[in-house]
Formats: C-alpha cells, sequence, structure tokens
C-alpha cells in the first residue's frame, strides 16, 4: 500500500529572516566596548547631580560620593528596564537613562542646608511623582500624534543645541571658581581630544570607526597625564567594593511643597523622553509608536520609583546617548543593556567607578562637541521631512526655537518668576517643545485646514498634476 505524502510549498532550508537592528545581538566583545562608549558619554552627567546636589544639603564629601555611586547603580537599573524590559516596561530600543538634569534646582531648594533630613524629603517627593507619572502614562503617551515631524525635529535640534554648553563647560575645566578655568591648557585639550575623534571617525572602518568617540577619551587621557590634568585622587580614596544600602539616609519624608515641585520636574521629563524616543526611533528605523512610548515612559517612571530606595534621584533619557547612537550606526538594544549592565557594576565597586573619573573634563568636552553636535544635527535632518514650505510649518520652528534659545542664550532671562514655574522655564529643550506642541497644535489640527505632512513621491506627483 502506497502513502502520499504532501509537499511542503517552502524550502526545507528557507533561513530565518534577520532580526531587526534594534534587537540583534553583537559578539560579546563588540558589546562590551560599545556598551562601554555609552557609559564614557553619559559617566558626567549621571554623576553631575549628586555631585552638586550632595554639598548644597550639607552632605559630607563621603556621602556625596555614596550618592554618586547610588546614582550610577540605578541608572543602570533604569536603562535596563528600557532595553530589556518586561510586560509592558520599557520601550526596548537602545535609550539609556540617567539621573535628569532637571531636577537639580528644585532638589537644592527643597533640601537645602537640612542634610540627611532634606535628602529624605527629597526622595519622598521622587517616589510619590515617580508613582503618579507611572499611573498618568497611558493618556500621556497618546500625545504621540500631537508630535509630527516638525515638532520632534525642532525639540531634537534644540537638545543638541542646548548640550553645546555643557560640552563648552566641559571644555573649559568644568570648574567656574577653578584657577584654570578657561585656560589655553584646558580648552586646547579639548580642542585635541576634538581634532583626535573626528580623524579616528574619518581614517578607521568598521568597529573601530564605530568607537571613535570611546578611542578619543583614551586617547586624550593619556595625554593629559604628562600634561599633570588627571587626578588620581578618586583611585586612592575609593572602596573596592560598596553596595548602596537600602534608605541610607533613613527613611523618605513626605511634604507636599516637595511633591508638588518633583511632579512639575517629573512632567518635564516625560514631555524630553517622549521626545527622546520619537527621535530614537527615526534614527534606528523603528518609530515610536503609542505603545512603544507608553512602555519607556513606563520604565522612566518605574525607574524613579525605585531609584529613591538605592538612594538615587530622578531618572530620564539621555540625549547624549541618542546622538552616539547616530553617530556609530550601532542600534543594538542589547549593546545599551550591556551598558546599563556596567552602570550596575560600577555601582556596585566604587574603584572601578574612578577609573573612568580619571578621563578630565576638557577631554570629555572636546569629545561632547562632537557628540552633541550630532544630535543637533538629526533634528536638522528630521526637519528637512517636515514640509516647512507649507502651512506655518517654517513659522512653528522659528517660534520654538527662539523661545527654546532664551535660556541658552540669556541665563538670567526668568530670574524674577517663582522657583517653580523655573523647572520648566529654564530648560530650553522644555519651553521649545511646549511652543512646538501648542502652534502646532494651533496652526495644524485646530479649524478647517488640513494638517500639512511631509510629500512622498507619490503626493508630489499628484500635485504637480
Amino acid at each position: 500500500m502506497t502513502h502520499r505524502f504532501r509537499k511542503s510549498t517552502a524550502p526545507a532550508d528557507t533561513p530565518a529572516p534577520d532580526p531587526h537592528p534594534v534587537d540583534e545581538t553583537l559578539p560579546p566583545f563588540k558589546s562590551f566596548t560599545s556598551g562601554l562608549q555609552h557609559v564614557a558619554a553619559m559617566y558626567a552627567g549621571v554623576v553631575a547631580p549628586p555631585m552638586i546636589v550632595g554639598p548644597a544639603v550639607g552632605l559630607s564629601a563621603t556621602d556625596t560620593a555614596f550618592l554618586m555611586g547610588a546614582s550610577l547603580f540605578t541608572a543602570g537599573i533604569a536603562t535596563l528596564l528600557q532595553t530589556i524590559g518586561f510586560w509592558r516596561v520599557g520601550a526596548r530600543l537602545p535609550f539609556v537613562n540617567g539621573v535628569s538634569f532637571a531636577g537639580v534646582s528644585p532638589m537644592i531648594a527643597i533640601g537645602k542646608d537640612r542634610g540627611y533630613d532634606g535628602i529624605a524629603v527629597i526622595f519622598g517627593a521622587i517616589i510619590v511623582a515617580s508613582v503618579l507619572g507611572f499611573l498618568l502614562t497611558p493618556w500621556f503617551s497618546k500625545l504621540v500624534r500631537f508630535f509630527p515631524p516638525v515638532v520632534t525635529g525642532t525639540v531634537i535640534t534644540l537638545i543638541g543645541v542646548s548640550l553645546l554648553p555643557v560640552a563648552f563647560n566641559w571644555s573649559q575645566g568644568g570648574v567656574a571658581d577653578a584657577p584654570d578655568y578657561g585656560s589655553m591648557r584646558n580648552i586646547g585639550m579639548a580642542a585635541l581630544t576634538f581634532v583626535i575623534v573626528l580623524a579616528l571617525r574619518k581614517l578607521l572602518r568598521g568597529f573601530l570607526q564605530q568607537i571613535a568617540i570611546l578611542l578619543g577619551l583614551v586617547v586624550g587621557a593619556v595625554v593629559a597625564i604628562p600634561m599633570g590634568m588627571t587626578n588620581f585622587d578618586a583611585i586612592r580614596n575609593a572602596d573596592v567594593v560598596g553596595f548602596p544600602s537600602p534608605f541610607h539616609f533613613g527613611a523618605p519624608q513626605f511634604e507636599i511643597a516637595a511633591i508638588v515641585s518633583m511632579c512639575i520636574v517629573m512632567l518635564v521629563c516625560m514631555t524630553e523622553s517622549t521626545a527622546d524616543m520619537l527621535a530614537l526611533g527615526k534614527i534606528v528605523d523603528r518609530p515610536a509608536d503609542e505603545r512603544t512610548i507608553e512602555g519607556g515612559l513606563r520604565a522612566d517612571t518605574l525607574g524613579s520609583a525605585i531609584s529613591p530606595l538605592f538612594n538615587g534621584f530622578m531618572c530620564s533619557a539621555f540625549a547624549q546617548n541618542v546622538g552616539l547612537v547616530a553617530m556609530t550606526g550601532i542600534r543594538s538594544r542589547f549593546v545599551v543593556a550591556a551598558g546599563g549592565g556596567i552602570l550596575v557594576v560600577l555601582g556596585l565597586f566604587p574603584m572601578l567607578a574612578s577609573v573612568i573619573a580619571l578621563v578630565p573634563l576638557p577631554v570629555l568636552g572636546g569629545a561632547g562637541i562632537v557628540l552633541f553636535g550630532s544630535v543637533a544635527a538629526s533634528g536638522v535632518q528630521t526637519l528637512a521631512t517636515a514640509a516647512l514650505e507649507k502651512g506655518e510649518n517654517a513659522l512653528i520652528v522659528a517660534a520654538a526655537v527662539g523661545v527654546g534659545l532664551i535660556p541658552i542664550a540669556a541665563p538670567d532671562f526668568y530670574h524674577a518668576f517663582p522657583k517653580d514655574l523655573l523647572v520648566v522655564l529654564d530648560s530650553g529643550i522644555s519651553t521649545g517643545c511646549v511652543v512646538a506642541i501648542v502652534l502646532n497644535l494651533a496652526f495644524n489640527h485646530l479649524g478647517t485646514r488640513p494638517e500639512p505632512e511631509t510629500l512622498t513621491p507619490e503626493k508630489e506627483q499628484v500635485a504637480v498634476h
């Protein structure tokens, strides 16, 4: 008796489709070095807020150093939540999270000269604001339709432009009161690093070209040693192992005024993170939809809620790492997850964290000019697709950029305004984003006028005829 079998219509050796570059896993060494480059790009930004807040609230140098280690540890946890995620938490994009600069001024106002009690009140306010933010994410993420290219391009450009003064400050030495601040030696070291990074990008190929920023930082740090610009005290005084023990500064305390202030900061952070996710989605060719933004905001807010447990501050997106993804072309989220793992390890081993701290600020500044400039360039590329010749789109960009540049060009412009408003007004990214959203809503959504959109080749052909 014969049996007939139906042949499969698909070849037996049909290869599985290649994963999207965002979901691609790279070899271990490449993942580690690329992740380390992300850590190097964000390190100064993570430790700067605790370096500023600690002394302002009256903490000792030892306690301030403890805050810095805790900030690295919690930034790693928040980054893992974003890149790996679980359930509906995490954007699952190469998205780096760290301590938000938006909260520095409010936290100083809350805890000024109060020591441990001030830190406890700050942590209590962050917990409440983060939990409320987590609950708001389903509604906040629906705002994605109000972020077309004319808005996202404007915000991305402002992110890059707003970050450039940070690189300029690092290039001068980072501490305005220092005797050598703005010296020819500091600026010369920054200029040398700037040239090294550009030369490496031009001369190298393949993977080495992709980690040009990291290589530039290493070369710059080595050159700085014989010039006496490297401070080894961080290594000498660092503990080998140091776990950020929960509630090191005492149980969190809850005060209404502090909670309101940090809720405003949380809304600012969520707005900036939304813009960053939209920008990153375009860069990695996986546009961030409503669900992606919702997951990303959940990771932001959950990471921020967990952070005070380990003595860390509010976490949000790091725009400089968005620029690094654009510059290197490495789009794997698992590379950034490796960077998150490195941050956790650095938080557990202060001795290792101090090694990265050996890179002088002028060296970071020279590399940062290239890095942050890449963010602004990405924004310009996005604006090129925004049909600026249609409707009032050019006016939207002009007004938003103009308002967004006020805190950069005139830092004391809003000095007479209430301190709570300064949380938003002193951030060019936030004010520019708000202006762009409101004007886009007024010109392109309200009334009967159709919303201007980017012309596709097919639509261009119809328009011609």
